[in-house]
């Protein structure tokens, strides 16, 4: 089972099949941009859905300078290879996560 962890302070309850971790990917969106959950055995995870629109994002990092270091960090960290897609961590999931 896949825990649901606090989000802005809302408890938002569990995720009990890869499927329903999928859903909630897909209905993601800008007001809705940032997921935590965490699978037993795995640890905690946050997915966090960027803008698709590089100018929006080019103009957010010029405004902050906090952002920029953060998605650079980010960058490198997937280039040393601690990170992963989203498909990548649906495809490390088994039937035995979610009992």
């Amino acid at each position: 089972m896949i825990k649901k962890i606090q989000t802005g302070g809302d408890f938002m309850g569990f995720i009990e099949s890869s499927e329903e971790l999928m859903n909630r990917i897909e209905n993601m969106d800008r007001d809705n941009s940032v997921f935590h959950f965490s699978i037993p055995g795995k640890g905690k995870f946050t997915l966090v859905l960027q803008e698709e629109d590089e100018d929006s994002i080019k103009s957010d990092v010029e405004k902050n300078p906090q952002l920029k270091q953060m998605i650079e960090e980010s960058k490198s960290e997937y280039k040393k290879g601690k990170g992963m897609s989203t498909s990548e961590l649906l495809n490390s999931l088994s039937a035995k996560d979610f009992e």
